[in-house]
């Protein structure tokens, strides 16, 4: 590895789906510092399996209940802004989480805001550019 260059830190995300009358719909939440609209995720767990660990954000972070599928639908890189103000970079695993319901109460409730979107609409909202290419992935038709 060069000198100076960033070690990639791993985190596990959720990406919540559902279906309303048979569209896909998937749920963003609102990172707590800059307000940005991103997927449920953390950092590594020693007890949690990667999609454990989505399962335990989605909850935390939006109160979903549900499956999350073990293998990953792919990966994205984003930044995390740390509390001292510096940037580390993140690889970001992604766990499609098969949604049964939200809660009305969730650790995270105060701190965040949910919508829920279709991918095409949640993919104009994100800023990563990785994210977009899984979201608009889930919206392309499927052929076959």
């Amino acid at each position: 590895m060069a000198a100076g260059k960033p070690t990639l830190k791993k985190q596990y995300a959720a990406l919540p789906i559902t279906l309303v009358d048979g569209e896909m719909q998937v749920l963003l939440v609102t990172s707590r510092g800059t307000r940005r609209w991103i997927i449920p995720k953390g950092q590594p767990e020693s007890k949690l399996k990667p999609h454990q660990l989505a399962a335990k954000e989605a909850w935390e972070e939006a109160g979903l209940i549900g499956q999350v599928r073990p293998r990953s639908i792919g990966s994205y890189l984003s930044e995390k802004r740390l509390l001292d103000g510096t940037v580390e970079p993140c690889l970001v695993k992604v766990f499609v989480m098969d949604v049964e319901r939200q809660l009305d109460d969730w650790p995270e409730r105060h701190q965040r805001e949910t919508r829920w979107l279709s991918p095409a609409q949640a993919a104009m909202k994100v800023t990563e550019g990785g994210l977009v290419e899984i979201l608009l992935s889930l919206a392309a038709p499927r052929i076959g």
